[in-house]
């Protein structure tokens, strides 16, 4: 027996909400994004990378 599992459907990119880093830390390079209760940093790098940690 075989198991695949199904492809999720995703929205195409034209359609996804988009956002500008910068936008999301005012300007800074810090913010804090808030999922279920647990609250998660995002920060962008000196290299201009981004990095989400919990």
């Amino acid at each position: 027996m075989s198991f695949h599992s199904v492809p999720a459907q995703r929205a195409p990119a034209d359609h996804l909400p988009t956002y500008a880093a910068s936008d999301l830390t005012g300007g800074g390079d810090l913010a804090q994004i808030v999922l279920n209760d647990q609250t998660y940093t995002l920060r962008i790098t000196r290299a201009g990378k981004l990095i989400l940690t919990k």
